[in-house]
């Protein structure tokens, strides 16, 4: 009867005592939200072709797309990220200043990164017409910044 009880004690203890799975669910550092608008009706969404985006020191983010919004990864490590986006064979340059907020996500996921107070210093107009920022904090991945072309 104790050999019963002493093995029916083992397995209790080993069941109770693993430690559950802990595996990363939440969002990682959110990328910035390019969305392209027609210049002449800026309430507009207006879709790309032939759209290629690169930021300086990464490979193309993207090659010849047709899209009215895209995604780029901002970089944690720095406090401003040039992108390169050509058209039809004209290139422009934007230049995104930020503020990195490191915040803690959980114990499996660690820390990501929120950007504050975006600006555009200066971009280049060749295809570009105007920029605008509409939420100047990254957050999330909903829109920040609106081309208009």
């Amino acid at each position: 009867m104790k050999k019963y009880f002493l093995a029916i004690g083992i397995i209790f203890t080993l069941f109770t005592s693993c430690i559950k799975d802990d595996f990363c669910v939440d969002p990682i550092t959110p990328n910035l939200v390019i969305s392209f608008y027609d210049n002449d009706n800026p309430d507009n969404l207006k879709t790309t072709t032939d759209l290629t985006v690169w930021a300086d020191g990464l490979e193309e983010l993207y090659t010849d797309v047709a899209v009215d919004s895209i995604l780029v990864p901002i970089d944690p490590g720095n406090d401003i990220t040039v992108y390169h986006l050509k058209l039809a064979d004209v290139e422009d340059e934007i230049t995104i200043t930020y503020t990195r907020k490191e915040v803690f996500v959980s114990r499996s996921c660690g820390y990501k990164y929120n950007f504050e107070n975006l600006e555009i210093p200066n971009n280049t107009n060749n295809w570009i017409i105007d920029t605008q920022i509409t939420n100047q904090t990254v957050e999330d991945e909903t829109e920040h910044i609106k081309i208009l072309y």
